[in-house]
């Protein structure tokens, strides 16, 4: 697991693919419910999880959207029936929030008396999925201080069609890049990072680490299928 830093009374990490029970292709850290794994050992691991974190961790059902969902000390959500969700919300202390990712950027925010764990990818980021998160703690009455990017495929891999680039970059100029061979590409933490500092977060710690090129993580681009790993964040 990679430590995450979002300030005091907070616990987040960003986890990797060791210390799990999934087999191949998911070996072995699959905190994903929905790629094709067995569900036992799915929960097993997420059952791993809540021991490192010390506390429930609750995970959501990524849509690529923007939908929040705050929880707050309820039951964590059974396996395969978690709520429609790309921003978790928590405001209670000893609860933990999780977003689970394979190339996209997994965003953890956090403030006096919240945290909350953001899916951003290419949709999700377009869509201001991070901004509306800020805002989710705002209205929670949590200002936001501190952000953690975590691995995500970066900027030098993320391969995309010209016109895509293009129309990416027209709303979000920082979204602009160009793969190591040259053909156009889409940078998200960039655009995160971008996103963060428009909404004053300066408390940044950025795990610069692409999935597609360190087999720590999981890759979408890289194996097709394959688990999910996670970003956590615990409100002590």
């Amino acid at each position: 697991m990679l430590t995450a830093d979002l300030g005091p009374g907070t616990w987040a990490t960003f986890t990797t693919r060791a210390g799990g029970l999934s087999e191949d292709p998911y070996a072995s850290l699959n905190l994903g419910a929905g790629v094709g794994d067995d569900p036992a050992a799915v929960a097993r691991n997420r059952g791993r999880l809540a021991q490192a974190a010390d506390a429930p961790v609750a995970f959501i059902r990524q849509v690529h959207g923007s939908e929040v969902f705050h929880w707050d000390a309820q039951a964590v959500p059974p396996l395969g029936e978690e709520p429609v969700a790309d921003v978790v919300v928590s405001t209670t202390p000893g609860t933990a929030v999780a977003v689970l990712v394979a190339d996209c950027v997994p965003v953890l925010l956090a403030g006096p008396g919240g945290v909350a764990a953001v899916h951003a990818g290419r949709k999700g980021v377009l869509a201001d999925v991070v901004p509306t998160a800020v805002a989710a703690l705002a209205e929670a009455e949590v200002p936001v201080t501190h952000a953690a990017i975590g691995p995500a495929i970066c900027g030098r891999c993320y391969e995309v069609p010209d016109q895509l680039r293009s129309q990416a970059a027209d709303q979000l100029p920082e979204l602009w890049s160009t793969t190591s061979w040259g053909t156009p590409a889409l940078d998200l933490a960039a655009g995160v990072r971008a996103q963060l500092g428009d909404a004053g977060i300066t408390q940044i710690d950025h795990h610069p680490v692409c999935t597609l090129e360190d087999e720590r993580f999981f890759s979408y681009r890289r194996s097709g299928v394959c688990g999910r790993f996670a970003g956590v964040a615990r409100l002590s």
